[in-house]
């Protein structure tokens, strides 16, 4: 088996990743429907703490990964009713939620700080883990990681290969036009966002209970925000999400590697890297710049480039939707 520095490396920001690559399937899901969930910060911190505690009480990893999912799936159940049944903001429910979820964590999370727990198994699929390089780096993992990249193969799938994904985008695209043809367009937010909120559950807890193992106060903080922007640099789609969670793993690992090799440079510098590179890679995605990178390439790359490149939300994406 490889075991040169290269591939564990790029073995461990695979690893570091997951919870990013799900949390950022679920909320893809979320805002495909038309609903934007900003509770996703203060989610993965309340999912992180239950899935731990719930885990260290049961001494099953899967019952807490089933409570932080449904921690999860509460928490944008109440985004969704109070968008679509109360008519309030999607956005000032989900960042009091954010706040809510941090401070509760903190609060009934307290008991359970920096104690042992469970963790999930290291698990090498047979024949696959021997592959010179991929096979160490992406099948030498657990299962966590296996759900990942089957997440996003059946996230893409389903929104864009099957009628229940036209339904579903009709809603968070064309919902008068959906509802016209007879698509629940109610029904489609409550059940992707309650969905993807469960997914974000799973995101929590895949850090307390498989990254950054135990519990501790502001385990995920950041983290949720960081979903949010990957999504949009995703362009709404899983595949270049996936992407974009591997970026900001690879530029943490580069932090940590710069760290150690200029001890002497203050580690606030190096640990804004992947925040700053998150921001300016926003920056010129919603700008003209991408436009202008089209246009110079040769033009038998310009329609992949604008397939890849071009990022067009959910046109009703945020709003509310009565149906009559």
């Amino acid at each position: 088996m490889d075991s040169s520095p290269l591939v564990l490396t790029l073995a461990s920001i695979i690893l570091a990743s997951t919870p990013l690559i799900i949390a950022v399937c679920g909320e893809i899901l979320t805002e495909r429907s038309g609903i934007v969930n900003l509770s996703l910060d203060g989610t993965m911190l309340m999912s992180a703490m239950t899935g731990f505690v719930v885990a260290f009480e049961t001494d099953n990893v899967w019952l807490g990964f089933l409570g932080a999912m449904g921690v999860g799936a509460f928490f944008a159940f109440i985004v969704a009713f109070g968008s679509i049944r109360l008519r309030q903001s999607q956005f000032a429910i989900g960042f009091v939620l954010t706040l809510l979820g941090d401070d509760l964590s903190a609060f009934l999370g307290q008991n359970y700080t920096r104690i042992p727990g469970p963790v999930v198994q290291h698990y090498a699929i047979p024949i696959l883990k021997d592959i010179p390089i991929i096979g160490p780096i992406f099948f030498n993992q657990n299962v966590i990681v296996y759900f990942a990249y089957i997440l996003v193969f059946v996230t893409w799938f389903w929104l864009f290969r099957t009628q229940p994904g036209l339904r579903l985008r009709s809603a968070g695209d064309r919902p008068e036009a959906g509802f016209a043809r007879g698509v629940g367009i109610n029904f489609q937010r409550y059940l992707y966002t309650i969905i993807g909120g469960g997914l974000v559950g799973v995101a929590g807890a895949s850090y307390s209970l498989n990254i950054k193992i135990g519990w501790a106060e502001g385990l995920t903080r950041g983290f949720g925000w960081i979903a949010l922007a990957i999504v949009i640099f995703g362009g709404w789609s899983p595949i270049r999400g996936m992407f974009g969670a591997l970026l900001f793993g690879a530029t943490k690992a580069l932090a940590t590697y710069l760290q150690r090799t200029f001890p002497e440079v203050s580690v606030v510098a190096f640990n804004a890297i992947p925040w700053v590179l998150m921001i300016l890679v926003l920056l010129l995605v919603g700008s003209d710049f991408t436009e202008r990178v089209i246009t110079v390439a040769p033009k038998s790359l310009r329609r992949p480039l604008q397939r890849f490149l071009k990022i067009s939300p959910p046109q009703a994406l945020g709003s509310t939707f009565v149906e009559d």
